[in-house]
């Protein structure tokens, strides 16, 4: 255990944007817990953050942006996938706080713009199409023609994930620690997409600091690696880079990481059937919508793991709900029941 008075933690002294709307629910999933027979099953409700149809990455804008603001930066610019969450986002919160947001997004423009990018649109981003490269490669080149044109950029790392982003997740389990301490409950799993390695480094580390006897199990949703180093090791070089920078005598070691890689599937935004039953089961048992890309491949996974009683009944499943639900109508067809 780290013995850290948590209001020390030299995070909460960042600068703050106030984008979202916190702390977001914590549900428990009793129909779904039923038909699966398993361990009972609580929800982070990281959908209903505000912004723009919400998502985990509000969370990590909110101390990015703040940041952006308190250098005097007039444009955020980001990259990612043609329907990617965190560029909706990030479109979002520089239309909320008067900023130019340019995105960086693999692919070619469609001739109807569905899902996030039509979000874009209505945010009045400016969007640069970069083909096969989708997490943005393009990004030093841009920004520096933007400088060069007078603006002051502020560039918004892929999934919003370094230090600052995963400082977001720290608090994010301060907050979740509050809910369950409030409920009388015990958590003894958290399980959520995994990508870009931010949010897994933020709850790891945030696990950490706030004592909190639970396993965190990512759910990797991208066959291609992150950057240069492999998933786990650019979520321990994240949550080490944040430790560091907020004064935290600690650092992650190789064990302290679980990913399961084994449902990868195709690939990244290829749904399958794992996501499509996955999507309809918790739409249909609760009422709650999970997107095709990370939630519902991450559901996908933890009910496959369930079925294989990797759990008992005597454990408690946090299901942490990153967001994501404007693509479903751009996967339209893929989802459509056959």
């Amino acid at each position: 255990m780290i013995h850290l008075d948590p209001a020390f933690m030299q995070y909460e002294r960042l600068p703050r944007q106030r984008l979202g709307f916190f702390p977001t629910p914590l549900v428990e999933l009793r129909r779904l817990s039923a038909m699966l027979g398993g361990p009972r099953i609580f929800m982070k409700r990281d959908d209903l953050t505000g912004l723009a149809f919400g998502g985990n990455k509000t969370r990590k804008l909110e101390f990015l942006v703040g940041e952006a603001l308190a250098q005097g930066c007039d444009t955020l610019i980001t990259g990612g996938a043609e329907q990617s969450n965190h560029c909706r986002q990030t479109a979002a919160a520089a239309a909320a706080c008067g900023l130019v947001c340019h995105l960086v997004l693999g692919g070619q423009a469609p001739d109807v713009p569905e899902g996030n990018l039509l979000l874009n649109a209505l945010l009045g981003a400016i969007i640069h199409w970069t083909g096969e490269l989708r997490k943005g490669e393009k990004i030093p080149e841009i920004a520096e023609q933007l400088r060069s044109s007078g603006c002051k950029p502020y560039i918004v790392p892929y999934g919003g994930s370094n230090a600052i982003g995963a400082a977001a997740f720290v608090d994010a389990v301060a907050e979740l620690q509050k809910q369950i301490s409030t409920l009388g409950e015990e958590v003894t799993h958290i399980v959520f997409a995994t990508s870009s390695g931010g949010t897994q480094a933020g709850l790891v580390l945030g696990k950490m600091i706030y004592n909190l006897k639970v396993e965190i199990i990512g759910i990797g949703i991208d066959k291609d690696e992150t950057g240069e180093l492999p998933l786990n090791q650019n979520v321990i070089k994240i949550a080490n880079s944040t430790a560091e920078r907020f004064g935290i005598n600690m650092r992650l070691r190789p064990t302290d990481i679980i990913i399961r890689n084994e449902y990868l599937g195709d690939g990244y935004g290829v749904v399958g059937e794992r996501e499509r039953s996955a999507i309809r089961l918790t739409a249909q048992s609760e009422g709650i919508l999970l997107d095709p890309v990370y939630t519902g491949r991450a559901m996908g996974a933890l009910i496959d793991m369930i079925k294989g009683q990797e759990f008992s009944h005597s454990d408690t499943v946090l299901f942490w709900h990153t967001g994501g639900t404007p693509a479903l109508f751009h996967y339209a067809e893929e989802l459509m029941i056959k």
